[in-house]
């Protein structure tokens, strides 16, 4: 295995526990190493720190996947996989729509894995495993049985390390949409068109969770097919779910007529435009969910998504009823749990309500966090009451 030498910062990074060094950490890349490749990592004196896959584009040269300097053939890979697998079917038994791998946090940098029913939507988001991916496909089946495996790899950051944006079906057949289950609701999704790997199953337990506070007169904002306002509806009087995205607010009003939820009220509106008027109209929600998109893509757009993620929480919060309850999540990773919640507080404050936090939420447990690595903790949710 080729060895890539890199500098004791790197060394330190790597040392402490994050999976990721950076380019500008690298000292030396022998010439025979092609990007995707599995290198020994070694710092500066010659000793060994792991195993990594290498990236000759992205800024991410190295994401480890060991500690140690392995092989990282069909074996590894299958007990990296099994391992995965063994975790979800532990903690989900029976469920058959989950995440089944988790890139970093099950030790499998550039691979996503999405299982609805007995069909699997993967992302190889990275030179090393686009480039193994008939294995990784083969595996998958091998383990899991599943009839069709999917791709979406069209996400914005393949740019980023060098890759073609594709999607497609690589193994079985796909037609499309798949019903799969969130509790007693039944969601149906287009794998191929819809968004990441087809839904968002990092909120399927935050889904559940909302049902449990759900009453009164309920409102489910950036609804896209409804996961949110499904459960609400189980609980509340009614729910509205607003929606921006015909084609979404169509798939809304599909899945609560066949999960039985005839008091799902769908508005296909921008949700910044539809809180303001429902303020200038005097209504007041007893239940609201606030599930915004990324609004902080990168770095550079942190500013203006914060001033974004005010707005809507001022909004949210000015219209809740006293008891009221509103569940707020931001997905951007780029805004800290703390600058989260620094942010929330300032519209609360803007917004002259006193609020008490009844919970902190994150991503489901499919969806582990990586503890040396903030970056897996990409989001965070908070419940709150005005008394």
């Amino acid at each position: 295995m080729e060895r890539v030498i890199v500098t004791k910062r790197g060394a330190d990074r790597q040392r402490a526990g994050h999976p990721w060094i950076y380019r500008s950490d690298i000292v030396s890349v022998p010439g025979g190493v092609a990007s995707g490749d599995a290198v020994a990592v070694v710092d500066e004196r010659g000793k060994a720190l792991g195993t990594a896959f290498y990236g000759a584009v992205s800024q991410i040269a190295l994401r480890f996947v060991a500690r140690e300097v392995v092989e990282v053939d069909a074996a590894f890979l299958r007990g990296r996989i099994a391992s995965a697998l063994a975790l979800r079917e532990a903690m989900f038994p029976g469920v058959t729509s989950l995440r089944l791998v988790h890139g970093e946090a099950d030790l499998l940098p550039g691979l996503v894995v999405d299982r609805y029913g007995d069909t699997l939507s993967i992302q190889t988001g990275i030179p090393a495993t686009d480039r193994r991916k008939d294995e990784l496909c083969d595996l998958l089946q091998e383990l899991t049985g599943a009839a069709a495996i999917v791709e979406r790899n069209d996400g914005r950051t393949r740019i980023l390390e060098g890759l073609p944006q594709e999607k497609g079906v690589l193994r079985g057949a796909y037609q499309g949409p798949t019903a799969y289950r969130e509790g007693d609701a039944t969601i149906a999704v287009d794998l191929l068109e819809g968004q990441k790997t087809g839904a968002f199953l990092d909120q399927r337990e935050n889904h559940l969770r909302a049902g449990a506070y759900a009453k009164g007169r309920a409102l489910d904002l950036f609804s896209y097919a409804g996961g949110f306002a499904l459960q609400l509806a189980k609980g509340a009087d009614k729910v509205t779910a607003v929606e921006i995205s015909d084609a979404a607010c169509d798939s809304i009003r599909a899945n609560a007529a066949t999960s039985g939820r005839g008091n799902v009220e769908v508005v296909c509106a921008n949700v910044f435009d539809y809180l303001r008027d429902q303020i200038a109209a005097g209504v007041r929600y007893d239940t609201i969910v606030l599930d915004p998109p990324a609004f902080a893509k990168n770095k550079a757009a942190i500013a203006a998504a914060t001033r974004g993620y005010k707005e809507v929480n001022l909004r949210a919060l000015q219209l809740l009823s006293p008891g009221g309850v509103l569940l707020t999540f931001t997905c951007s990773y780029h805004v800290s749990p703390e600058d989260f919640e620094a942010l929330v507080t300032d519209a609360a404050r803007d917004a002259r309500r006193d609020v008490q936090v009844l919970e902190r939420l994150g991503a489901g447990r499919d969806h582990p966090v990586l503890l040396t690595a903030p970056e897996t903790r990409y989001l965070k949710g908070l419940v709150l009451r005005v008394p």
